[in-house]
């Protein structure tokens, strides 16, 4: 076995895979956020972003939990607030509207 396969055995968990899918969600805001503002040619927050924003910060939360790591724990946990919060003022205007 290569040494590659070997890491790759001892390292490609289930976990693993859960905390990658949620950081590929967390990426996926910053694509979303670069494009929009390239196509209004100004700095320009989607509301997806923020639905991203969510997504991966509690896949990657529930990572850290079960990694039992306190700095992305205290990270993620206090994100997840701030985009529940955006969220919410986004429902919040769409119910004014």
């Amino acid at each position: 076995m290569s040494s590659l396969e070997t890491w790759l055995s001892a390292h490609l968990t289930l976990w693993t895979l859960i905390g990658l899918f949620g950081q590929g969600l967390f990426m996926m805001r910053f694509l979303v956020q670069w494009i929009a503002s390239e196509r209004a040619k100004q700095s320009v927050m989607p509301e997806i972003f923020w639905y991203f924003s969510l997504g991966g910060g509690v896949i990657v939360l529930i990572y850290a939990l079960h990694q039992q790591d306190p700095v992305f724990i205290l990270g993620q946990g206090l994100g997840v607030l701030i985009y529940l919060r955006n969220i919410y003022f986004i429902i919040k205007r769409k119910q004014a509207a």
